[in-house]
């Protein structure tokens, strides 16, 4: 049934997403260009609202749980699961306190209405993955503005989606490189459940009808632990969310 449902109720979804991308890309432009950066975050964040719940058009629920008391003095390292793109408004807006920045393909800052000019200007890391030494260089940026400026960041740190929602093993590059320019850094592991069951057809339809959910987890403790040490706790602690077998070193 949900996948009937999709067929009927996809087309409205891309609709609304799709005007919602159309619509703030010109106003990200406005904030930016003329007001900076704070008011061009706040048009980001209502850009990510309405992209968020544009899952009700395709009857999903959207739950994000956060019992954790992040300080808010300290920048952060989000550490997820991947499960499809919809993953990512929903991280934005809900963390959208801890100015969130993500470590994105160069190729994504060109084309896209909305979110090409924020990977642009919003803060983040663009990468060319065929280049490692400006990759490197560009996370160290990041890192260092995140301590400047008491910014976040998340990384989806298997390096792709989990198109069955079954996790893959994380990788600790990125997260090394950051925590070099940014070690006081706290890292947060968040577990993202449901969000491939909407792609699960592929791109049309859309599946109808999904539990999504994100949750963030407990932060992790970090003294005396090197970055191998820190990613895979990250990872087990969403494994263990998820009810997915953990893993050893």
């Amino acid at each position: 049934m949900n996948k009937f449902l999709g067929y009927i109720f996809s087309p409205l979804f891309y609709v609304m997403f799709g005007l919602s991308l159309l619509i703030f890309h010109p106003i990200q432009w406005i904030c930016y260009r003329f007001f900076g950066y704070k008011a061009h975050k706040v048009s980001v964040d209502a850009l990510n609202f309405c992209l968020t719940y544009c899952d009700l058009f395709l009857g999903s629920s959207v739950t994000f749980i956060n019992q954790q008391n992040l300080p808010e003095g300290q920048p952060k390292i989000f550490v997820a699961n991947h499960q499809s793109m919809y993953d990512i408004p929903a991280l934005i807006w809900f963390l959208r306190k801890h100015h969130v920045k993500f470590i994105s393909k160069i190729e994504l800052t060109k084309g896209i209405p909305s979110i090409s000019f924020n990977l642009k200007y919003g803060g983040g890391a663009n990468i060319d993955r065929k280049d490692s030494k400006q990759a490197v260089s560009e996370i160290i940026k990041l890192g260092r503005r995140m301590k400047e400026k008491n910014w976040s960041t998340l990384i989806f740190a298997e390096g792709t989606r989990a198109k069955d929602g079954q996790m893959k093993p994380f990788h600790v590059g990125g997260i090394a490189t950051l925590l070099k320019a940014a070690p006081e850094a706290l890292i947060v592991p968040v577990a993202i459940e449901n969000s491939w069951k909407l792609v699960q057809y592929g791109s049309y339809p859309l599946s109808f009808g999904e539990k999504l959910r994100w949750t963030v987890l407990q932060p992790l403790h970090t003294s005396g632990k090197n970055p191998e040490e820190l990613v895979l706790e990250a990872e087990n602690a969403i494994r263990e969310k998820l009810q997915q077998p953990v893993r050893t070193l």
